[in-house]
Parts: structure tokens; C-alpha cells; sequence
């Protein structure tokens, strides 16, 4: 377990992260201000099947603004996949070859870091 001291809006929080394989992360605040944030709900993956063996990859941290496909679609290398938002930029993330998208990690509106895995090809 980690302990982290989290500020949100000017609100300081004290949280426990719990680590472990396959085990959801758990955080909860010690002292919560009267008007505490809603969390985000988890992304779940959403996969037709097993995820495929080509990953798309986010160039740059940011926020999902757009998925510009769909589970099943066919892409050619180059096409749209997942854009997200970074310092007011759409920046469209794209398939590095031809495929078929067999699973959107992502979630719009979800923050992701720069070399996540937001989407897979087969």
C-alpha cells in the first residue's frame, strides 16, 4: 500500500492506494470536504473477444475527446482511431497498420498518459 497527499480544487485529501495483480485499486480519502468530487466510474474495456496484438498507443497524456472507430471496424494504417484532447489540441491517434479493431480500452472523457493503451488491432 502507498500513501499519497492528493489536492483537487484547492481540497487536500490523504489517500491509501492498495497494489496488487488483477486486484481493483482501492482509494478512499481520510478527510473528505463538505462538497466532495464524484469519482469517475472505471473504464471497462470494451472488447468484442480477446483483446488483439497490434496496440494504439497514446503519443501524448491527455483526455479522450473522441473515438473515431468501432469494435469490428476495419482501419487502414494512418485512419483515426481514438482522438484526445491535450492543451486545448485534438490530436487524433492513429492505426500504425492495417487492421481490424478488436478492442477500445478507452472511455470519452477518460485522462490518459502518454504510452497507454487505448485501443487494439488484430
Amino acid at each position: 500500500m502507498k500513501n499519497y497527499t492528493i489536492t483537487v480544487n484547492g481540497n487536500v485529501y490523504d489517500v491509501t492506494v492498495e497494489e496488487g495483480a488483477g486486484a481493483p485499486a482501492s482509494a478512499a480519502p481520510k478527510a473528505a470536504p463538505k462538497a466532495a468530487p464524484k469519482a469517475a466510474p472505471a473504464a471497462a474495456p470494451k472488447a468484442a473477444g480477446a483483446a488483439g496484438s497490434i496496440k494504439v498507443e497514446a503519443g501524448a497524456a491527455g483526455k479522450v475527446f473522441k473515438l473515431d472507430t468501432t469494435v469490428g471496424q476495419a482501419v487502414k494504417k494512418g485512419d483515426p482511431v481514438v482522438t484526445i484532447e491535450a492543451m486545448k489540441m485534438e490530436i487524433p491517434v492513429v492505426a500504425p497498420q492495417d487492421g481490424t479493431v478488436a478492442s477500445i480500452n478507452v472511455s470519452v472523457g477518460d485522462a490518459v498518459e502518454a504510452g497507454a493503451v487505448l485501443a487494439t488491432l488484430n
